[in-house]
């Protein structure tokens, strides 16, 4: 054996062992993704439902492993049946040694990625089983079959569809389940309004840490220098994916912040944050095809079309999507899969490599190749959505039909974290947070709303024995108009009822307040790793009215209506007098203070 033939045996080695480290090095940032995901969507939610959400982060990834195991992997790389599965095997068990390991957990931490986008979409109001079935019905059948056509070398991939590392195979198909799943769950309590007129009003509902969903995007973003140019094979082809990598989110966060400055007055953060991920999903399909100037344009249309798509949901279709999943993955899923057969261009390193697999048929269009490679990327666009969406929309209503998808309202309100994991708050004494419901203690029918009031599970009580009325008021001396004040205070999960109760009678200034009380309450034994944890503190909400017109027996027969459960603690109200009340603003006391204020607030 000649020099030569030892040097070139040693650089194919040492290729081959460099590229099998940086796979794994990839399969690591791809999963670290999950992170990310996970940081996402609970900093654009609120805090009551984090434990939850991190809860099905988690799980999406070890559910996807087992059914990846069990059937997922086969169906989308065994052996080729008629280009649409793979052959179902158990090689992983009977054949280890020969078994593709670096595969397998490549395209499982791909598979996780695909049913994590759903989650986002159906945040705060999905129930907890539920999600972890159709996140195994994800992993072990809609995923793998649609993968198997674009990836294990199913009709698409014999036909040339390009699709690098999966705008349209993860993250439009994992769009299109968020999508039909937030149609199926519906949109989260106060997400939506009817005005006088009948017109439906979207409803902002912040998240509650700005500060861990930029953590999340930044390690997404962080995670994509994996997930694309995994399966780069030349120094060249991995520095143009990670240019183009670079170049679009950057380009699509630029025009969000544009866009959104001119529209609104003010750069919007969250919105640049979706702009981010946007740009990163509408490039992941061409990455390795596209040069710069294609990725500066995908860039650009996916920061435009973030913001339309959020737009569109919100005030068109009244569909809540809480972190944008919808607008992010699925819309510019789509965009990313199209642009594959617009900016595919020769000059780009991976072009060739491509063309010479026949990953790839065409340069795109803007590029002299004519209509071929788009007219494939629309016919895989299609298909696959067409996959996705009538797989998805059978799975959710058999779950819907036998297990039910959404929590009851009072699991929504008083949050997921308590009523499915018994968790008191995610952030226990480091970060309380009271507005959002840190609930100390709660019953079977405040969370569950299972049993009727009045079945002989839960008998019905006097409504003077649950909403106990306290009056210290004395009569009204003669001439002078009486002004009271009343103090309710009663169940966090009430306090809209409550609302819309006062209004109806005209009641219109009203003092709300969080606070917690020493009590004695039965309700079920909740644990923290699994030492009992002790609640004493009853969170409840303090609603504070002064009334002069209204009469005070009318505020109180609402009240009672509006509370009324027919369960010990519905609340309890207090009277007192008022000596006097003064506006600020004018000077005005009594009761002429007291009835200008509605009129001030409606102006």
């Amino acid at each position: 054996m000649d020099a030569q033939t030892i040097i070139e045996q040693l650089t194919d080695y040492t290729d081959k062992t460099v590229f099998g480290v940086w796979f794994m090095i990839a399969v690591s940032l791809v999963f670290f993704m999950q992170a990310g995901f996970a940081m996402v969507e609970t900093g654009f939610t609120r805090a009551k439902n984090a434990g939850n959400i991190i809860m099905k982060n988690l799980m999406d990834f070890c559910i996807g492993t087992v059914m990846f195991i069990l059937i997922g992997f086969g169906l989308m790389f065994g052996e080729d049946l008629l280009g649409f599965i793979g052959q179902p095997g158990f090689d992983i068990f009977t054949s280890y040694s020969n078994f593709q390991w670096d595969q397998f957990i490549f395209n499982l931490v791909f598979c996780a990625t695909t049913s994590t986008i759903v989650s986002g979409a159906m945040a705060e109001r999905t129930k907890f089983l539920s999600y972890c079935v159709y996140s195994g019905i994800i992993s072990a059948l809609i995923y793998p079959i649609e993968a198997h056509w674009i990836w294990g070398g199913g009709w698409l991939a014999q036909l040339g569809f390009h699709d690098l590392s999966g705008s349209c195979a993860i993250h439009m198909v994992g769009g299109v389940c968020a999508l039909i799943g937030a149609i199926f769950v519906g949109p989260r309590i106060g997400k939506f309004t009817k005005t006088k007129d009948g017109e439906i009003k979207a409803n902002a509902i912040p998240g509650h840490n700005l500060a861990i969903g930029a953590l999340g995007v930044f390690i997404l973003w962080f995670g994509w220098y994996g997930f694309n140019p995994a399966a780069a094979s030349t120094v060249g082809q991995l520095d143009s994916i990670f240019l183009t990598t670079t170049v679009a989110p950057a380009v699509a966060t630029v025009t969000c912040m544009i866009f959104t400055w001119l529209k609104y007055g003010k750069p919007d953060v969250s919105m640049c944050l979706n702009a981010s991920l946007a740009g990163l999903v509408g490039i992941t399909a061409g990455c390795d095809v596209m040069d710069c100037a294609g990725a500066a344009v995908v860039g650009i249309v996916s920061g435009f079309l973030v913001c339309f798509g959020v737009w569109l949901l919100d005030h068109k279709l009244h569909i809540d999507d809480p972190v944008g999943a919808v607008a992010v993955h699925m819309m510019n899923g789509i965009w990313g899969t199209i642009a594959v057969g617009l900016f595919a261009t020769e000059t780009s390193p991976g072009y060739a490599i491509q063309l010479e697999s026949g990953g790839i048929k065409a340069e795109g269009l803007f590029y002299g190749g004519g209509f071929e490679q788009l007219g494939l990327q629309l016919l895989g666009f299609v298909s696959v959505a067409a996959w996705a969406a009538v797989t998805i929309i059978i799975t959710f209503a058999i779950i819907k039909k036998v297990l039910g998808l959404r929590a009851s309202e009072q699991e929504e309100i008083l949050g997921l974290d308590i009523t499915e994991h018994g968790l008191v708050s995610s952030y226990a004494d480091f970060a309380p947070a009271m507005s959002d419901a840190s609930v100390h203690g709660y019953t079977k029918d405040d969370a569950k709303s299972v049993k009727k009031v009045g079945t002989p599970e839960a008998p019905k009580i006097p409504v003077d024995q649950a909403v106990v009325v306290e009056n210290y008021s004395a009569p009204a001396p003669d001439g002078r108009p009486k002004m009271t004040n009343i103090v309710v205070v009663f169940k966090q999960q009430k306090l809209q009822n409550f609302i819309e109760a006062m209004e109806a009678i005209d009641v219109k200034g009203i003092t709300v307040t969080n606070v917690l009380g020493c009590g004695m309450q039965n309700g079920q034994r909740h644990y923290y790793r699994g030492t009992t944890v002790e609640m004493n503190l009853l969170p409840k909400v303090k609603a504070e009215i002064a009334v002069c017109a209204v009469p005070v027996e009318k505020v109180v027969a609402a009240a009672k209506s509006a509370l009324y459960t027919g369960n010990y603690g519905d609340g309890k109200m207090f009277i007192y007098d008022i000596e006097n009340v003064i506006k600020i603003r004018t000077g005005e006391e009594g009761y002429n203070a007291l009835h200008d204020s509605a009129e001030w607030e409606k102006a």
